[in-house]
C-alpha cells in the first residue's frame, strides 16, 4: 500500500485536519509552493560513514512524485509487491517478534520486495527505514501482547539505501531486491553505525513498522528534491525482542529459518527474568 510517509498506520493520521500536524514521531514539515519542504540541511548531516542516511534529513525535504519538468519523458507508475507475503501473514497473525542483539540480528522473514511499473530507461534510489508504531512499550501477558507503559526515547532512526543503487528501473524490475544485511540493535552506544555499517537501533518491547521508499533521480545527493513514493505493508509490523516470547512464534521461525539450528537443537524460548 503506497501512502504518506509522514503518517503511521492509524486511522486519525488520514483526516485532511492532521495532514500537516506535527507528528510526534516523525519530523516536523512546512509548506511550500512547490510540494512538501524543509530548509537544506548541510551535506555532512545527510550522510553518515555507515552508508545511511538520517531519516529526519530524507523525510522532510521530498516532493510529491510528480513536480518537476524534467519527467516528462518518463512514464512510471511505481508498483510494489511484498515477496514471502503468506509467511509474513503467519508471523503477523501471533504478533511478529525480531530479535535485536549488541552485535545485530538480521530480520527473519527477510525485507524482500518486487517493484514494478517504473521507467526502464530513468534511474531509481531504494531506501528503507524502521519507525516506532506508537508511543507505548509492550509486554507478553497471559499469551498476548498488552500495552505496559509509555515507550522508552528513540534514538535517532536512519535510512539504509539498498547498496545497488541508484540503478535503471529495467535493473530493478529484473530482480527481488532484498534488504537482509540491515541488522537489528540495540547497541545504544554504537548512535553512527560505528560497530557495524548495517545496524538501526530500536528499543525491545516496543513495536516498529519497516517502510520501503522509492526515489527516482540518478544522485544521491539530489534525494532531498527528488520525486518520491514510499509503500508500507502492515504485515510487516513488528515488536522487538531481546528473546522471543511467543511459543507460535518461535516454533515458526525454526519451522522456516534455515538459520534456527541453535533453536533446533537446544530448543528456543524466553531468558529466564532476572
Amino acid at each position: 500500500m503506497a501512502f504518506n510517509p509522514y503518517l503511521l498506520q492509524r486511522s486519525m493520521d488520514y483526516t485532511m485536519g492532521n495532514l500537516f500536524l506535527p507528528n510526534p514521531y516523525l519530523p516536523p514539515m512546512h509548506l511550500h509552493p512547490q510540494g512538501l519542504t524543509a530548509p537544506l540541511p548541510k551535506l555532512s548531516q545527510m550522510f553518515d560513514r555507515s552508508g545511511f542516511v538520517p531519516s529526519d534529513t530524507v523525510s522532510q525535504p521530498f516532493r510529491p512524485y510528480s513536480c518537476a519538468d524534467s519527467d516528462a519523458d518518463v512514464t512510471d507508475d511505481p508498483k510494489v509487491e511484498l515477496d514471502a507475503k503468506e509467511l509474513w501473514n503467519s508471523f503477523h497473525e501471533y504478533g511478529t517478534e525480531m530479535v535485536i542483539t549488541k552485535s545485530g540480528r538480521r530480520m527473519f522473514p527477510p525485507f524482500k520486495v518486487k517493484v514494478s511499473g517504473l521507467d526502464k530507461k530513468a534511474k531509481y534510489i531504494l531506501l528503507m527505514d524502521i519507525v516506532a508504531v506508537d508511543d507505548c512499550r509492550y509486554k507478553f501477558h497471559n499469551s498476548k501482547w498488552m500495552v505496559a507503559g509509555k515507550a522508552d526515547p528513540e534514538m535517532p532512526k536512519r535510512m539504509y539505501i539498498h547498496p545497488d543503487s541508484p540503478s535503471t528501473g529495467e535493473q530493478w524490475m529484473q530482480k527481488i531486491v532484498s534488504f537482509h544485511k540491515l541488522k537489528l540493535s540495540n547497541n545504544i552506544s554504537d548512535k553512527h553505525g560505528f560497530v557495524s555499517y548495517h545496524f538501526t537501533i530500536l528499543n525491545s518491547m516496543h513495536k516498529y513498522q519497516p517502510r520501503f521508499h522509492l526515489v527516482r533521480t540518478d544522485d544521491i545527493l539530489k534525494l532531498p528534491y527528488s520525486p518520491f513514493r514510499t509503500f508500507v505493508f502492515k504485515e510487516m509490523e513488528f515488536i522487538a525482542v531481546t528473546a522471543y516470547q511467543n511459543e507460535k512464534i518461535t516454533q515458526l521461525k525454526i519451522d522456516h529459518n534455515p538459520f534456527a539450528k541453535g533453536f533446533r537443537d537446544t530448543g528456543g524460548g524466553k531468558r529466564e527474568k532476572k
